[in-house]
């Protein structure tokens, strides 16, 4: 009978590891939220080191613009969602890895239950809203999160929210950055970033997940991981718990991509909260007022009474816009376009 962890070897000879843990490893369940730049190397280290259970979140499809640093997907994989074909390449990787995808979105109304059935969760996603949502789901269940962020040649790794000797957590991530949800930094597709930089903070993301399970002592909580491509320089900085709080999730900012709205456009009031300028070098219609002006004309919306979809160039500026109107009338409907105008201009 072959050794179940014949292919672990390497691995189960480093000093101090060994079979025990390898055994934690194949018992260990991960979620990863997010199958971009970032979940993709991280996933398959994970999937390579023997992580028993490792489930994938991730409602997104395929496009050319990921391929030059998404690994896992080739010009055929174009159109297929993500978590579908991930799913497949890393089963093929490694078979004696159970490997879940969720295609889906992760929102404030199924994230407690999503995480509620794995031990340690990481976050490859780009954008501010749901690190934010993963991060306080995760201190409100008592669940490390393992963090990754890159932006042109500089990326960032911790984990979030460890529990300690001394029974209290680790920083999490709004101890660092209480108002991440008031960043406007551009996603990769804006901003640019070097394919081989997802590359090393995923893999460090694993590293950080591997390490949890058997040498929980050495990792990057409490610390920060600082890495810049271009001159090779990092740094670790120390962390610090604050007083912030968090008793409740923040509620999603609901989207509509572009063909369902076109589907259903005369069942809308629209709003483009871009500039002038950029309204009238290209715009699908609607009312222009730019979200920095927009507190000026919240009370006019009370007399609207069909759903309001907001859009911007990326989705950005339009999911900030619907947080201020959902703040002045919570039951209002409100919705921003996906991708913003920048999955359907010219």
């Amino acid at each position: 009978m072959s050794d179940p962890f014949e292919r672990y070897n390497c691995q189960i000879a480093l000093p101090g590891f060994g079979i025990s843990s390898q055994e934690l490893l194949h018992h260990a369940k991960v979620l990863i939220v997010g199958m971009g730049g970032l979940g993709c190397p991280t996933t398959q280290y994970l999937v390579s080191s023997g992580i028993g259970t490792i489930a994938l979140a991730d409602d997104d499809l395929v496009s050319e613009s990921n391929l030059h640093r998404q690994i896992l997907y080739t010009p055929q994989d174009i159109g297929t969602y993500k978590v579908d074909t991930a799913a497949k390449k890393l089963q093929q990787q490694n078979p004696a890895v159970s490997i879940i995808p969720y295609r889906l979105k992760v929102t404030s109304s199924n994230v407690m239950d999503l995480i509620s059935e794995f031990d340690l969760i990481v976050e490859g996603t780009d954008n501010f809203e749901t690190k934010c949502l993963l991060n306080d789901a995760c201190v409100l269940a008592g669940k490390p999160l393992v963090y990754g962020a890159i932006y042109q040649y500089e990326g960032q790794v911790s984990i979030w929210n460890v529990l300690q000797e001394d029974g209290t957590y680790s920083p999490n991530y709004r101890d660092v950055f209480p108002d991440a949800e008031e960043s406007q930094v551009p996603n990769c597709r804006e901003g640019g970033v070097l394919p081989t930089l997802a590359g090393i903070i995923g893999c460090m993301q694993a590293n950080e997940v591997i390490k949890y399970f058997t040498r929980p002592q050495d990792v990057l909580a409490g610390k920060l991981w600082l890495m810049n491509v271009l001159n090779g320089k990092t740094q670790v900085i120390k962390l610090r718990k604050t007083s912030v709080q968090i008793t409740a999730l923040s509620q999603t900012v609901q989207v509509i991509t572009f063909e369902q709205l076109m589907q259903e456009k005369d069942h809308f009031e629209i709003i483009d909260v871009r500039s002038v300028e950029e309204h009238q070098h290209f715009n699908i219609g609607g009312i222009n007022i730019p979200v920095e002006e927009l507190q000026h004309h919240l009370d006019s919306f009370s007399v609207l009474s069909k759903p309001l979809l907001v859009y911007c160039q990326s989705g950005k500026r339009s999911a900030e816009a619907v947080k201020k109107i959902k703040k002045v009338f919570p039951d209002k409907e409100v919705f921003s376009l996906k991708g913003g105008i920048n999955t359907i201009q010219p």
